[in-house]
């Protein structure tokens, strides 16, 4: 993983845009690379637009993704592809919710989770960092639906 690698994750106030960007950091840096990361939160708190950089390689010198060069769009809410498709490189991937079949999710909030899943099918970091992740920024009580949703997204196939 010697290039940086950036991700975009958006999404609506209240669909843990944030808290996902907090387990994809967190699963970088414990998979030993440098991680930066930035949040834009709009009127999150109205269910606003809410989207977080997430920068991570051998070296990251900024937190911020530049326009039109995230490897990865990962979008919680299906308003906010279009929104956001300019930040995606040609070749970049989208992944969004569509891909998941939330009827499966013991848990509907898990979304983000079981997209992060998703996207960890695309990424070098071990299974082990994201579930350690998950279990560090979330309750004890939500990582037995969280580890489930994770796991749904990561069996997904993903365009």
């Amino acid at each position: 993983m010697g290039a940086v690698t950036n991700v975009v994750i958006a999404g609506l106030g209240g669909q843990g845009v944030l808290k996902a960007s907090d387990i994809l950091a967190d699963a970088a840096f414990r998979a030993g690379l440098d991680v930066k990361k930035a949040e834009v939160h709009g009127m999150s708190q109205r269910g606003g637009s809410v989207t977080s950089d997430v920068r991570f390689g051998d070296e990251v010198l900024s937190p911020m993704v530049p326009l039109g060069e995230a490897d990865y769009l990962v979008a919680i809410a299906p308003d906010q592809i279009e929104v956001n498709r300019h930040l995606l490189r040609e070749g970049g991937a989208l992944i969004d919710p569509s891909r998941i079949d939330t009827e499966a999710l013991s848990n509907p909030r898990s979304l983000n989770v079981a997209l992060l899943g998703a996207l960890s099918a695309h990424l070098e970091i071990a299974e082990e960092h994201w579930l350690a992740a998950i279990r560090a920024h979330l309750p004890e009580k939500l990582h037995e639906a969280n580890a489930q949703a994770f796991a749904a997204g990561r069996g997904a196939t993903v365009g």
